[in-house]
C-alpha cells in the first residue's frame, strides 16, 4: 500500500510538472509585418493593401504599413522606421528595383528576412519573391495584339524605367512582336517608357505618336490599366476609340468597363487578392521557421531568389463574365 501511494504521488508530480499553467503562462507575441508600398494612386494598389489588411486582422497580425508615393528615398526613410519599429519581417513592393537593394541590406543588418512583393528586388539577398511571372504577362499582351493585326502601326509603351516589372512586360512583348517587324509586317513607330506610370504621361506619348503618323495607328501596347486610360483617351480625342486596339493588365474596374465598352481590347487578368494572401502567409511561415512552398526560382543579378509565381490569365469581351465577374473578382455597378 505504501509503495502504492509512492508511486501515485509521482506520478502526479510527474503529470503536473507536464502541464502548462495558464495563470502563469506569457502570451505568445504577436506577430509584427512591415510592408513598404509604392503607391495607393493605381487601383490594383489598393487591392492589395486592403487584402494585406484583411489577411492580418483575420490572422491576428500586427500589420505595420507604407506608402511612399513613388518616390525612392521617402520609401527608404519609411523602411528605416519600419526596422527601428521591431518588425520581424518585411514586405518590400520597391518603387526604384536597384536603389531598393539598400532597404534589403539595412532590414539584413537588422536580422530581418525580406519578401520582394510583386516587383524584385535588384541586387539584392532577398529571401522571397512573390509575384506573377512578368515576362508572361507581356507576352500574352503581345501574343493578343499580333494574333488579330498581325500587319500595321504598332506604338509600344512602358511602364515606369525604375520598375524591373515594367522590363519584363516590355520584353514578353517585344519577343511576340519583333519576329513580325523583322518580316517587316509590322512597323513600330514609337517606343517610349511611361515614367512613374502615369496616364497623363501615356496620354501625351499617345497624342504625339498619333500626331508624328497622321493618325495612322494600328494597335497600342498599353503596359497596365492605368496608363491604357491615358492611352484610349488621346484617341478618343482623334475619334478612334475602339477603332485602335489597346492592351492593358491588373483587371481594374475602369478597365472592365472599357472592354465592355469596347474601347479596351484586353487585359491580363492577375489576382493581386491572392498575391497578397499569399505573401501575408509566407511571411507568417518564415518567421515561424515553416517552409513557405516556393515552387520556382528568379534571378536579381545577385541570386536564384527562391519564389512564387502565380499564373497571368487573358481577359477580354469574350470571357471578362466568367473570369472577373462571375468570380466576383469585380462588381457591375
Amino acid at each position: 500500500m505504501k509503495r502504492l501511494c509512492i508511486g501515485l504521488i509521482t506520478l502526479i508530480a510527474v503529470v503536473s510538472l507536464s502541464m502548462p499553467v495558464n495563470a502563469v503562462q506569457k502570451p505568445a507575441k504577436k506577430i509584427k509585418i512591415g510592408v513598404s508600398l509604392p503607391t495607393q494612386r493605381d487601383e490594383r494598389w489598393v487591392r492589395d493593401a486592403q487584402k494585406m489588411k484583411d489577411v492580418a486582422k483575420a490572422e491576428g497580425i500586427d500589420l505595420k504599413m507604407q506608402v511612399c508615393d513613388n518616390d525612392a528615398s521617402k520609401q527608404m526613410s519609411q523602411c528605416e522606421n519600419l526596422i527601428a519599429s521591431g518588425i520581424d519581417i518585411l514586405i518590400l513592393a520597391p518603387h526604384d528595383a536597384t536603389s531598393a537593394a539598400a532597404i534589403v541590406d539595412n532590414a539584413k543588418a537588422a536580422g530581418l528576412k525580406v519578401i520582394s512583393y510583386d516587383r524584385l528586388v535588384l541586387d539584392s539577398d532577398v529571401d522571397l519573391y512573390v509575384s506573377f511571372d512578368n515576362y508572361e504577362v507581356g507576352r500574352l499582351m503581345g501574343e493578343y495584339l499580333v494574333k488579330r493585326v498581325p500587319k500595321g502601326n504598332y506604338v509600344v509603351f512602358a511602364g515606369a524605367p525604375t520598375d524591373n516589372n515594367a522590363k519584363l512586360y516590355r520584353e514578353g512583348a517585344l519577343s511576340e512582336i519583333k519576329p513580325l517587324v523583322d518580316k517587316g509586317d509590322i512597323k513600330i513607330v514609337s517606343d517610349q517608357w511611361i515614367t512613374d506610370w502615369q496616364p497623363t504621361i501615356a496620354m501625351n506619348l499617345t497624342q504625339n505618336a498619333l500626331t508624328a503618323n497622321n493618325n495612322k495607328i494600328d494597335a497600342i501596347v498599353a503596359p497596365n490599366d492605368n496608363t491604357a486610360g491615358g492611352v484610349i483617351q488621346a484617341l478618343e480625342q482623334v475619334g478612334l476609340s475602339g477603332k485602335v486596339l489597346v492592351t492593358g493588365q491588373d483587371a481594374e474596374d475602369t478597365a472592365v468597363d472599357r472592354i465592355l465598352k469596347g474601347t479596351q481590347s484586353m487585359t491580363v487578368f492577375k489576382n493581386t487578392k491572392e498575391q497578397a494572401e499569399d505573401a501575408i502567409h509566407a511571411a507568417i511561415k518564415m518567421i515561424n521557421g515553416e517552409d513557405v512552398g516556393a515552387t520556382s526560382k528568379v534571378n536579381n543579378r545577385k541570386k536564384d531568389v527562391p519564389s512564387i509565381l502565380l499564373k497571368p490569365i487573358v481577359v477580354d469581351k469574350s470571357n471578362v463574365d466568367e473570369v472577373l465577374i462571375k468570380s466576383g473578382f469585380v462588381k457591375v455597378k
